[in-house]
């Protein structure tokens, strides 16, 4: 068996853990968001801001975050008062499908509506992974570059939803926002992207909104790479035009 057998055998086992438990979960009531970012991003602070203001909504929300090592996410999740639990990856670059079952084992909360996954910080690994999510979106810092989508279109071109983080800083960062959405669109044509920030709190309703609109079954954006096909095809790249 070749290498690309072997890797394209272990996404699809991934795929088979990952739909039975999205279905499990689903008949629970419970909705999985997937968060991919690049390390830096901003996505700790911004879900963290995203978990205080459901609690002030009454929303059952709780989350996982991923990490190489340290519990230092998890820590700062906390203080949202939403039941947070962290998962060390002990040196995997993403996390699977079988890790995100065994962590939520015994763990997650009766009554939860919307569980919230902060994937481990790489944009190239994790978007190849179906963890049984709903709903999967991308967020980049303005500091990263407009021309990000295109060097990572798997990720960028799997996203439900793609966020851009930190605009208080979109200007002195230089941060051009039209070319940016027009990198997205080249390889995810018709996906929103909202505009956020944890320091004033732009965009935090409205990402919990998507959540909740996710979880009452509103049809999500259908992505080009859609984070769990109908069978098991993985293409390694978007197209981009």
């Amino acid at each position: 068996m070749c290498r690309s057998d072997v890797k394209q055998a272990i996404l699809a086992k991934n795929d088979d853990l990952a739909a039975n438990l999205r279905g499990d979960l689903a008949r629970q009531g419970v909705t999985v968001v997937n968060l991919l970012s690049s390390p830096g991003s901003g996505k700790t602070e911004l879900l963290g801001r995203v978990l205080a203001r459901a609690v002030e909504r009454d929303v059952a929300v709780a989350a996982l975050t991923a990490d190489l090592a340290t519990e230092n996410d998890a820590v700062r999740l906390a203080r949202s008062g939403a039941p947070v639990q962290q998962l060390l990856t002990d040196g995997l670059c993403h996390l699977e499908a079988r890790q995100v079952r065994a962590r939520l084992a015994g763990w997650l909360p009766p009554g939860t509506s919307v569980l919230f996954v902060e994937n481990v910080g790489n944009l190239v690994c994790p978007a190849a992974y179906d963890l049984g999510e709903t709903l999967r979106i991308v967020l980049m810092a303005v500091t990263e570059g407009e021309d990000k989508p295109l060097k990572y279109p798997t990720a960028f071109g799997s996203a439900h939803l793609v966020v851009i983080t930190k605009t208080d800083l979109a200007e002195p960062a230089g941060f051009d926002e039209t070319a940016f959405r027009a990198n997205v669109h080249r390889v995810n044509p018709g996906v929103e992207i909202v505009r956020s920030c944890a320091r004033t709190g732009a965009g935090v309703d409205t990402l919990l909104d998507r959540a909740l609109a996710a979880r009452e079954g509103a049809p999500p954006h259908r992505p080009p790479l859609a984070p769990h096909p109908h069978g098991h095809h993985h293409p390694t790249s978007a197209p981009v035009a």
